[in-house]
């Protein structure tokens, strides 16, 4: 028996929260820091960066270095 958050066919685990959450937040707080965004979907700071990142490698959002913090934009063509 498959577990209802597992892909039966890779056998991965789906995401608790899809990339559209993510995505919806940094542009609701554009330029959005890291906290902010995991603040708004509900989980831990260092979850959240873990999947900005990954989003960044993706090409949906960019990152820029302000001060010591990262801050979080849309990519151009990625609006949700």
């Amino acid at each position: 028996m498959a577990e209802p958050d597992r892909d039966t066919a890779t056998g991965r685990f789906e995401p608790k929260y899809p990339d559209e959450v993510f995505l919806k937040a940094v542009q609701e707080y554009e330029p959005a820091a890291t906290s902010e965004v995991a603040e708004a979907v509900g989980i831990a700071r260092r979850n959240a960066h873990y999947r900005l990142e990954k989003l960044a490698d993706l090409g949906q959002v960019r990152k820029k270095k302000v001060g010591t913090s990262l801050v979080w934009s849309p990519a151009v063509e990625n609006t949700v």
